[in-house]
């Protein structure tokens, strides 16, 4: 079954869907042919922060640095659910476009799922700086990508339309305003890291019908441009 998912290598959420989409499929006997887009939350990042992670996020969002360590503690428990080691004290935010680029390269060859697991990981486990070049290479090496063609894309413009191209659909086409989001077998909608269940339940709506239909999007944990935000569905 065809998957299509907008996410951002420093989404939690998108990290944590992923891995809830995994089981549900494995669990559901379902094999899964996904593409990978791009949605990059702050496009106007610097390669490298210079203040904490925390303390980004406090400024950003308008919060107390104590109310965004508290986020960040009960999304990294939420994660380790997931078999996710989210080290947030050392997250190296960064400007997302040139891994999103590397993403698209790596998907031209097969690799589309392999170089998105190895930025999640890279950033919320291992705390590298994910917008900076060294980072970036060593993902790609990591993969098995050619390291000359990777330099190729990261000396050049590579690629660049494709993320652009991307985030218009999301934005203009599909009316996307946080990740991740994810669209089954170009028919059913669903944003947020939802539960297994619902996953295995939108997979299996999307075997059994052919008719073009869009899931009523219920809450659920999301990145978008303001907030991460875990939603209470108790």
């Amino acid at each position: 079954m065809r998957v299509d998912i907008w996410s951002d290598v420093v989404c939690p959420f998108c990290y944590i869907g992923k891995k809830r989409l995994e089981a549900a499929a494995q669990q559901a006997e379902i094999e899964l042919e996904i593409h990978w887009h791009s949605f990059e939350l702050d496009p106007e990042a610097p390669i490298r922060q210079e203040i904490s992670n925390s303390e980004r996020l406090a400024q950003k969002y308008g919060r107390t640095l104590a109310e965004v360590e508290d986020m960040q503690r009960n999304i990294a428990a939420m994660a380790k659910e997931e078999g996710i080691e989210f080290n947030w004290e050392n997250a190296n935010s960064g400007n997302t476009f040139n891994a999103h680029r590397i993403i698209h390269l790596a998907q031209s060859k097969g690799l589309g799922s392999e170089a998105k697991e190895a930025f999640f990981y890279s950033y919320m486990t291992q705390g590298l700086p994910i917008g900076e070049r060294e980072t970036i290479e060593d993902v790609a090496s990591r993969i098995g990508l050619n390291p000359v063609e990777v330099d190729d894309v990261l000396n050049s413009d590579e690629f660049a339309d494709f993320v652009k191209f991307d985030q218009e659909v999301a934005r203009e086409q599909l009316k996307v305003t946080g990740v991740p989001f994810f669209v089954f077998d170009q028919r059913i909608a669903l944003a947020g890291a939802q539960p297994r269940e619902v996953f295995i339940q939108v997979l299996e709506q999307a075997l059994s019908t052919t008719s073009n239909q869009e899931l009523e999007n219920s809450q659920s944990d999301i990145c978008n441009e303001d907030s991460c935000e875990i939603v209470d569905q108790k």
